[in-house]
């Protein structure tokens, strides 16, 4: 899904894989190479490529997504298909399918819920896990009745194909 645009207004990025931030100017060609979980993935003419967060969806000419109802019940299936909705900014799948999530621990807090969450990168040089991390965070602290979140990205075991989903290894045409 490669599209051509033009950035309309200077826009905050985070830069793949490095995860660094920086900044893409106004009339800067782009293309649009993945819009998963709410975020955009664009590269520029020389191959670098960038994430643009759903908030600047209006820089890439996009309104902005409507918030979605908030659910109203916790669960254990919630918590898993809220990490279903987070994707790795260079590669089509969610992050529990790609085999990022080692661990997901749910316990009682102040009549909520703690969740401790360890996770990988698919590289142990790759800058995204952070991004990653926070993405987590961020939505997961979202759901109702969660009082606390921590997520620890781990290198230990290595991450590696076999931990994708068969779905993900079809859809990445590895099946």
């Amino acid at each position: 899904m490669e599209t051509n645009i033009t950035i309309t207004r200077d826009c905050e990025v985070t830069e793949i894989p490095s995860g660094g931030q920086g900044k893409l100017a106004a009339g800067a060609p782009v293309r649009i190479v993945q819009t998963l979980g709410g975020s955009y993935t664009v590269a520029n003419n020389w191959g670098q490529m960038f994430r643009v967060d759903a908030k600047d969806a209006d820089a890439l000419g996009f309104a902005p997504a409507e918030p979605q109802a908030a659910p109203t019940e916790f669960s254990e299936a919630l918590v898993w298909n809220q990490l279903k909705t987070i994707y790795d900014p260079e590669i089509p799948v969610n992050i529990v399918d790609l085999g990022l999530v080692y661990g997901c621990q749910i316990a009682p807090l102040d009549g909520g819920h703690k969740i401790e969450v360890k996770m990988s990168v698919t590289a142990p040089g790759c800058g995204m896990g952070d991004v990653l991390r926070r993405d987590i965070e961020t939505r997961l602290a979202a759901l109702p009745a969660v009082k606390e979140v921590h997520v620890e990205v781990v290198l230990d075991p290595p991450w590696h194909p076999g931990l994708m989903t068969d779905a993900a290894k079809l859809q990445l045409g590895l099946l």
